[in-house]
Protein backbone atom coordinates (compact mmCIF):
# COMPACT_ATOMS: atom_id res chain seq x y z
CA UNK A 1 0.00 0.00 0.00
CA UNK A 2 1.16 3.56 -0.95
CA UNK A 3 2.20 5.98 2.39
CA UNK A 4 0.04 8.63 1.94
CA UNK A 5 2.02 11.70 1.26
CA UNK A 6 1.94 14.98 4.25
CA UNK A 7 1.88 18.40 4.26
CA UNK A 8 1.37 20.67 7.11
CA UNK A 9 -1.16 21.94 9.02
CA UNK A 10 -0.20 24.86 10.66
CA UNK A 11 3.03 23.52 12.17
CA UNK A 12 1.83 19.61 12.44
CA UNK A 13 2.98 17.57 9.42
CA UNK A 14 -0.33 15.79 9.33
CA UNK A 15 -1.08 13.01 5.82
CA UNK A 16 -1.76 15.08 2.83
CA UNK A 17 -5.59 13.79 2.42
CA UNK A 18 -6.70 15.03 6.34
CA UNK A 19 -5.73 18.56 5.30
CA UNK A 20 -8.88 19.64 3.76
CA UNK A 21 -11.08 18.18 6.55
CA UNK A 22 -9.27 20.24 9.06
CA UNK A 23 -9.28 23.80 7.20
CA UNK A 24 -12.96 22.94 6.97
CA UNK A 25 -13.58 22.72 10.27
CA UNK A 26 -11.42 25.78 11.13
CA UNK A 27 -13.69 27.56 9.25
CA UNK A 28 -16.88 26.21 9.69
CA UNK A 29 -15.77 27.40 13.78
CA UNK A 30 -14.82 31.18 12.26
CA UNK A 31 -17.19 31.78 9.61
CA UNK A 32 -20.02 33.68 11.87
CA UNK A 33 -16.93 36.25 13.00
CA UNK A 34 -14.84 36.08 9.91
CA UNK A 35 -15.35 39.66 8.67
CA UNK A 36 -15.45 41.18 12.12
CA UNK A 37 -11.74 39.13 13.34
CA UNK A 38 -10.36 40.49 9.87
CA UNK A 39 -11.32 44.13 10.83
CA UNK A 40 -9.82 43.89 14.15
CA UNK A 41 -6.82 41.68 13.39
CA UNK A 42 -5.66 43.93 10.62
CA UNK A 43 -6.75 47.01 12.04
CA UNK A 44 -9.10 47.74 9.18
CA UNK A 45 -6.05 47.89 7.20
CA UNK A 46 -6.98 44.75 5.10
CA UNK A 47 -9.58 46.91 3.21
CA UNK A 48 -6.44 48.71 1.72
CA UNK A 49 -5.14 45.66 0.69
CA UNK A 50 -7.76 44.44 -1.05
CA UNK A 51 -8.67 47.65 -2.75
CA UNK A 52 -4.97 47.53 -4.15
CA UNK A 53 -6.02 44.63 -5.40
CA UNK A 54 -9.14 45.26 -6.94
CA UNK A 55 -7.31 48.32 -8.50
CA UNK A 56 -4.76 45.74 -10.26
CA UNK A 57 -7.34 42.97 -11.85
CA UNK A 58 -7.70 45.58 -14.26
CA UNK A 59 -11.63 44.31 -14.74
CA UNK A 60 -13.60 46.36 -17.57
CA UNK A 61 -17.20 46.27 -17.93
CA UNK A 62 -18.08 43.13 -19.21
CA UNK A 63 -15.42 41.16 -17.53
CA UNK A 64 -15.92 37.47 -16.52
CA UNK A 65 -14.48 37.24 -13.27
CA UNK A 66 -13.70 34.22 -10.19
CA UNK A 67 -13.40 35.50 -6.89
CA UNK A 68 -11.90 31.87 -5.30
CA UNK A 69 -11.79 31.32 -1.47
CA UNK A 70 -14.07 34.37 -1.74
CA UNK A 71 -16.01 33.52 1.45
CA UNK A 72 -18.16 36.44 2.59
CA UNK A 73 -17.93 38.06 -0.79
CA UNK A 74 -16.53 41.36 -0.02
CA UNK A 75 -14.25 41.43 -2.95
CA UNK A 76 -16.45 39.92 -4.95
CA UNK A 77 -18.89 42.63 -4.55
CA UNK A 78 -16.71 45.54 -5.16
CA UNK A 79 -15.79 43.46 -8.25
CA UNK A 80 -19.05 43.27 -9.62
CA UNK A 81 -19.27 47.09 -9.54
CA UNK A 82 -16.37 46.99 -11.88
CA UNK A 83 -17.59 44.76 -14.79
CA UNK A 84 -21.28 46.28 -14.17
CA UNK A 85 -24.49 44.37 -15.25
CA UNK A 86 -22.86 42.67 -19.06
CA UNK A 87 -20.42 41.23 -16.66
CA UNK A 88 -19.96 38.24 -14.20
CA UNK A 89 -18.23 37.03 -11.15
CA UNK A 90 -18.19 34.17 -9.81
CA UNK A 91 -18.00 33.61 -5.64
CA UNK A 92 -16.24 30.34 -4.93
CA UNK A 93 -15.12 28.83 -2.17
CA UNK A 94 -14.65 24.86 -0.62
CA UNK A 95 -16.66 25.54 2.47
CA UNK A 96 -20.47 25.45 2.62
CA UNK A 97 -20.10 27.97 6.19
CA UNK A 98 -18.14 30.86 4.53
CA UNK A 99 -19.92 30.41 1.49
CA UNK A 100 -23.56 30.63 2.69
CA UNK A 101 -22.34 34.19 4.49
CA UNK A 102 -21.11 35.57 1.36
CA UNK A 103 -24.78 34.42 -0.29
CA UNK A 104 -26.55 36.22 2.58
CA UNK A 105 -24.34 39.63 1.55
CA UNK A 106 -25.10 38.95 -2.10
CA UNK A 107 -28.68 38.93 -1.66
CA UNK A 108 -28.63 41.63 0.92
CA UNK A 109 -27.21 43.33 -1.68
CA UNK A 110 -29.35 43.03 -4.54
CA UNK A 111 -26.86 41.06 -6.77
CA UNK A 112 -28.52 37.80 -7.10
CA UNK A 113 -27.63 36.77 -11.08
CA UNK A 114 -24.65 39.03 -10.94
CA UNK A 115 -22.78 37.15 -8.13
CA UNK A 116 -22.76 33.81 -9.02
CA UNK A 117 -21.79 31.77 -5.72
CA UNK A 118 -20.05 28.52 -6.83
CA UNK A 119 -18.70 25.48 -3.62
CA UNK A 120 -15.65 24.06 -5.32
CA UNK A 121 -12.27 22.95 -4.71
CA UNK A 122 -9.36 25.45 -6.31
CA UNK A 123 -7.06 22.26 -7.03
CA UNK A 124 -9.84 20.99 -9.76
CA UNK A 125 -11.92 24.41 -10.95
CA UNK A 126 -15.29 23.13 -12.57
CA UNK A 127 -15.03 25.46 -15.18
CA UNK A 128 -13.57 25.19 -18.60
CA UNK A 129 -10.62 26.61 -20.27
CA UNK A 130 -10.37 30.09 -21.00
CA UNK A 131 -13.59 31.31 -19.28
CA UNK A 132 -12.38 34.20 -17.13
CA UNK A 133 -10.74 37.58 -17.96
CA UNK A 134 -9.65 37.55 -14.02
CA UNK A 135 -8.88 35.76 -11.29
CA UNK A 136 -8.61 36.53 -7.39
CA UNK A 137 -7.80 34.19 -4.21
CA UNK A 138 -7.23 36.26 -0.96
CA UNK A 139 -5.98 34.77 1.81
CA UNK A 140 -6.81 31.64 1.12
CA UNK A 141 -4.09 30.10 -1.07
CA UNK A 142 -2.09 28.82 2.42
CA UNK A 143 -4.86 26.88 3.14
CA UNK A 144 -5.17 24.75 -0.16
CA UNK A 145 -3.26 21.41 -0.14
CA UNK A 146 -1.65 21.19 -3.30
CA UNK A 147 -0.90 25.08 -4.01
CA UNK A 148 0.85 24.35 -7.71
CA UNK A 149 -2.35 21.97 -8.71
CA UNK A 150 -4.63 24.61 -7.77
CA UNK A 151 -2.47 27.39 -9.36
CA UNK A 152 -2.08 25.64 -12.82
CA UNK A 153 -6.00 24.61 -12.50
CA UNK A 154 -6.46 28.84 -12.55
CA UNK A 155 -4.32 28.91 -15.26
CA UNK A 156 -6.21 26.91 -17.54
CA UNK A 157 -9.77 28.38 -16.80
CA UNK A 158 -7.99 32.01 -17.67
CA UNK A 159 -8.34 33.74 -21.14
CA UNK A 160 -4.91 34.24 -22.70
CA UNK A 161 -4.58 37.91 -21.50
CA UNK A 162 -6.01 37.04 -18.40
CA UNK A 163 -4.60 37.84 -15.11
CA UNK A 164 -4.24 35.94 -11.56
CA UNK A 165 -4.10 38.18 -8.39
CA UNK A 166 -3.14 36.41 -5.31
CA UNK A 167 -3.31 38.37 -2.17
CA UNK A 168 -1.66 36.56 1.08
CA UNK A 169 0.23 37.32 4.23
CA UNK A 170 3.78 36.88 3.55
CA UNK A 171 7.34 37.37 5.03
CA UNK A 172 7.95 40.94 6.78
CA UNK A 173 11.39 42.20 4.98
CA UNK A 174 12.78 43.76 8.00
CA UNK A 175 14.39 42.17 10.77
CA UNK A 176 12.24 44.63 13.38
CA UNK A 177 9.22 44.33 12.06
CA UNK A 178 9.00 40.54 11.61
CA UNK A 179 10.19 40.53 15.74
CA UNK A 180 7.25 42.44 16.24
CA UNK A 181 4.81 40.41 14.08
CA UNK A 182 5.77 37.16 15.30
CA UNK A 183 5.07 38.67 18.66
CA UNK A 184 1.65 40.18 17.63
CA UNK A 185 0.53 37.03 16.23
CA UNK A 186 1.17 34.23 18.57
CA UNK A 187 1.06 36.09 21.57
CA UNK A 188 -2.05 38.50 20.94
CA UNK A 189 -3.57 37.22 17.82
CA UNK A 190 -5.12 33.76 19.50
CA UNK A 191 -5.96 35.56 22.30
CA UNK A 192 -8.41 37.96 20.11
CA UNK A 193 -9.81 34.78 18.92
CA UNK A 194 -10.54 33.51 22.20
CA UNK A 195 -11.78 36.59 23.45
CA UNK A 196 -13.84 37.75 20.48
CA UNK A 197 -15.01 34.90 18.63
CA UNK A 198 -14.30 31.73 21.88
CA UNK A 199 -12.11 29.92 19.49
CA UNK A 200 -8.48 30.42 20.12
CA UNK A 201 -7.58 27.20 18.32
CA UNK A 202 -8.11 28.40 15.28
CA UNK A 203 -6.62 31.42 14.88
CA UNK A 204 -3.54 29.98 16.54
CA UNK A 205 -3.61 27.55 13.23
CA UNK A 206 -3.98 30.80 11.53
CA UNK A 207 -0.79 32.08 12.72
CA UNK A 208 1.11 28.76 12.16
CA UNK A 209 -0.20 28.49 8.55
CA UNK A 210 0.91 32.20 7.50
CA UNK A 211 4.93 31.29 8.26
CA UNK A 212 4.36 27.88 6.57
CA UNK A 213 3.08 29.43 3.59
CA UNK A 214 5.94 30.65 0.88
CA UNK A 215 7.44 33.45 1.05
CA UNK A 216 7.43 36.26 -1.56
CA UNK A 217 9.84 34.71 -3.65
CA UNK A 218 9.14 31.29 -3.50
CA UNK A 219 5.69 31.89 -4.31
CA UNK A 220 6.90 33.74 -7.74
CA UNK A 221 9.03 31.02 -8.45
CA UNK A 222 6.02 28.44 -8.11
CA UNK A 223 3.79 30.85 -10.25
CA UNK A 224 6.30 31.00 -12.86
CA UNK A 225 8.36 27.55 -13.06
CA UNK A 226 5.85 25.25 -11.66
CA UNK A 227 2.32 26.70 -12.90
CA UNK A 228 3.21 28.11 -16.17
CA UNK A 229 2.41 32.24 -15.69
CA UNK A 230 3.91 34.88 -17.11
CA UNK A 231 4.80 38.21 -15.47
CA UNK A 232 4.73 37.48 -12.56
CA UNK A 233 4.90 40.87 -10.09
CA UNK A 234 5.27 41.01 -6.28
CA UNK A 235 4.08 43.90 -4.75
CA UNK A 236 4.98 43.96 -0.41
CA UNK A 237 1.90 45.78 1.04
CA UNK A 238 2.80 46.62 5.15
CA UNK A 239 6.33 45.87 4.99
CA UNK A 240 5.79 42.06 3.86
CA UNK A 241 2.84 41.38 6.00
CA UNK A 242 0.99 40.91 2.93
CA UNK A 243 2.24 40.65 -0.13
CA UNK A 244 0.71 40.82 -3.60
CA UNK A 245 1.40 38.30 -6.66
CA UNK A 246 0.32 39.73 -9.78
CA UNK A 247 0.04 37.17 -13.12
CA UNK A 248 -0.80 36.63 -16.41
CA UNK A 249 -1.14 34.26 -19.02
CA UNK A 250 -0.24 35.07 -22.35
Amino acid sequence: MQKDSTTHFGFDEIPASEKQGRVGSVFDSVANNYDLMNDVMSFGIHHLWKKLTLELCGLKAGHCVLDLAGGTGDLAIKQAAKVGESGEVYLADINAAMLQQGRDRVIDKGLVGRIIPVQCNAEILPFADNTFDCITIAFGLRNVTDKIKALSSMRRILKPGGRLCVLEFSKPVCEPLEKAYNFYSFKILPQLGEWIARDRASYQYLAESIRMHPDQETLKNMMTEDAGFDEVTVYNLSGGIVALHRAFKY
